[in-house]
């Protein structure tokens, strides 16, 4: 299965770089933190090499032993693991389900460097995030100075007009999801070209689109909205780099609008299947933008910083986006992060790994509706903005999937379908 190779091949080469990073910045530790800093990257280094060792050679996954706050939720999970599989052994890396053991691997990233002060706070994922962004310059030139053409005339657009452009950063937002550094094992995924030519010819590709859907949402909560009541919009996200500076583009297009009035972002508390955003790329990515040395890049990082200290973008991370439950446990194990997203208007899920815990991760039929795959998780109207990176897909058309098979049989995995799959069924 396309789980197995993942496991098998893409997982040790990642944790193969992990450990290659560490060793290239040796001379980093010692120079900030003298022997220290040289002592606790040769620890996190025998820590990593031993976890590759157990994945490697299908070992059992073992409970956590650090004391990080999540470590008793893991090893909770980890026991409800063992649970299922009646008696046969010990859970192993080949042996378990693939959400579980690619969770878990980062998990255990987090505690080698963690535990190991004062190299602790150092992510190991930075340098190539950092890369995605340097590498994307054009495509983000090109963003930027759309957008900001767009706002000089944003009051004069007629609603037509206004969802022809949501639509139209809606599908940059969804193909900036194809820059993934986990899906590529690391190697350079950035987005060279402007995102904005040819998103005419990728519409055949969105298998799901519920653009329309979106749209109404939010022009009917516009209408509806008095004085008294905000209309807010969850981004929980996910990569840095290109697809987060698309991310936005797309919520500072719905705030100039006034589709929303306040956005909420959803970030990761650690760094996370290597380009996940945390709170430190999120800020070091609009510092990035307000000292660039162009105009419109530059423009759009002061207004983005501006917006934060409005308060009308709200950053927030929460331990929940980093355990291996898919969501429909959330109201169970964070129900205040449930109780969050319940007023919100509507929630914005990006990329593939958050599909896969939206559908439990399942090998669906492709037939079956997202609303019953959600398995009851449903805060509030919610979107999943995503290019196809693994096998789970619900919501087609009779037949739809089979076509695509039949001639593309990698279509599950390449990144090159994507939807826009909307569900408002309370």
């Amino acid at each position: 299965s396309f789980a197995y190779f993942t496991v098998k091949d893409r997982l040790p080469q990642i944790l193969t770089k992990v450990i290659d990073t560490l060793h290239r910045h040796k001379n980093e530790f010692f120079e900030e933190h003298g022997e220290k800093g040289v002592e606790a990257e040769k620890r996190a280094i025998s820590f990593l090499s031993k976890l590759r060792n157990e994945l490697q050679t299908d070992k059992p996954v073992t409970p956590l032993e650090d004391e990080l706050p999540d470590a008793a939720l893991w090893n909770q999970y980890l026991d409800y693991q063992r649970n299922l599989s009646n008696g046969n052994g010990e859970p192993s890396w080949f042996q378990s389900p693939w959400l579980f053991v690619e969770c878990y691997m980062y998990r255990r990233i987090h505690a080698a460097l963690a535990q190991n002060p004062p190299i602790g706070s150092f992510d190991v994922f930075k340098e190539g995030k950092a890369q995605n962004f340097f590498e994307s310059q054009e495509a983000i030139i090109a963003l930027c100075t759309y957008f900001q053409e767009l706002l000089k005339n944003i009051k004069d657009l007629d609603e037509e007009q206004l969802q022809g452009e949501l639509s139209k950063l809606l599908q940059v937002s969804l193909w900036g999801n194809k820059c993934d550094l986990s899906f590529s094992a690391g190697e350079e995924s950035s987005q060279k070209s402007s995102p904005l030519q040819c998103l005419e010819d990728m519409v055949p590709y969105i298998i799901v689109n519920d653009t329309e859907k979106l749209w109404s949402l939010l022009i009917n909560a516009k209408k509806r909205n008095s004085d008294k009541c905000n209309v807010r919009v969850d981004i929980i996200l996910d990569n840095a780099g290109f697809e987060l500076v698309s991310d936005l583009v797309l919520t500072d297009f719905l705030l100039s609008s006034k589709l929303a009035d306040e956005v909420h972002f959803h970030g990761k508390s650690i760094p996370w299947y290597v380009s996940d955003t945390t709170k430190n790329d999120f800020n070091w990515t609009i510092k990035q933008l307000q000292s660039a040395n162009h105009m419109w890049m530059s423009r759009c990082g002061i207004n983005w910083e501006g917006n934060l200290k409005k308060g009308v973008w709200v950053y927030q991370d929460h331990m929940f986006w980093t355990l291996p439950h898919t969501y429909s446990s959330m109201a169970e194990v964070a129900p205040d992060l449930y109780a969050d997203l319940q007023k919100s208007n509507l929630l914005l899920f990006k990329g593939d790994l958050n599909y896969r815990k939206l559908t439990g991760d399942r090998k669906w039929e492709y037939t079956v509706p997202f609303h019953q795959a959600l398995n009851k998780f449903h805060p509030a109207p919610l979107c999943s903005l995503r290019t196809l990176k693994s096998d789970t897909q619900v919501g087609l058309k009779p037949g739809q999937g089979e076509q695509i098979q039949a001639s593309e049989p990698e279509w599950m995995i390449s990144g090159k379908y994507g939807i826009v799959q909307f569900d408002a069924t309370p």
